[in-house]
């Protein structure tokens, strides 16, 4: 039996227990590990082997404004409302964006993939990349933080890491250099 439902508490107070905002990402992360695990403990998900694999994730960085950026990843999307997530025979890779002041750099995970079968489209605003063989099956969309040169779009794979680097439309502007006081 689950020793925290017999006190009235979930298995993940005192894991989300923070000094901090964190933000409703973070919340609906919290809320769908409860519902996962309540069809754990009742036997009301999937059995394993049917329409398998499951792959779900989350990863969580803290951000260049110190805020933590949730982002979810698998081939499992979470549902809006009742009843339960629809799987879908595509992965949601995952992905980190780097932004520099000259380039945008764009690393995705792509385990098991062959090169020839990545298709990467780069626009003013966005990178797709999309991967359809006969072992795996990724798709994402992302929306860029800054225009970029869709022309100057160079990428590389090597071990199931793709890496893509764009030259921005616009340079960062500099911020310039301040004087601190130290006490």
């Amino acid at each position: 039996m689950f020793p925290w439902r017999k006190r009235g508490r979930s298995p993940f107070d005192d894991f989300f227990n923070f000094d901090f905002d964190v933000g409703e990402d973070f919340q609906q992360f919290r809320e769908e590990m409860e519902r996962m695990m309540e069809e754990a403990r009742k036997g009301t998900g999937n059995k394993p082997g049917e329409g398998g694999p499951f792959v779900y994730g989350w990863s969580m960085r803290v951000g260049p404004d110190g805020k933590p950026h949730v982002e979810k990843f698998g081939n499992v999307p979470a549902k809006g409302g009742e009843g339960a997530p629809e799987i879908t025979g595509e992965r949601e890779p995952l992905t980190d964006v780097i932004e520099g002041d000259e380039e945008i750099k764009v690393i995705v995970e792509l385990p098991g993939v062959d090169k020839k079968d990545i298709k990467l489209e780069a626009g003013e605003e966005t990178l797709s990349i999309a991967v359809d063989s006969e072992k795996r099956k990724y798709g994402k969309e992302l929306l860029l933080p800054a225009k970029v040169l869709p022309d100057t779009t160079k990428a590389n794979y090597n071990n199931g890491v793709l890496e893509v680097t764009i030259k921005r439309a616009e340079r960062k502007p500099d911020k310039g250099t301040r004087s601190v006081k130290i006490d």
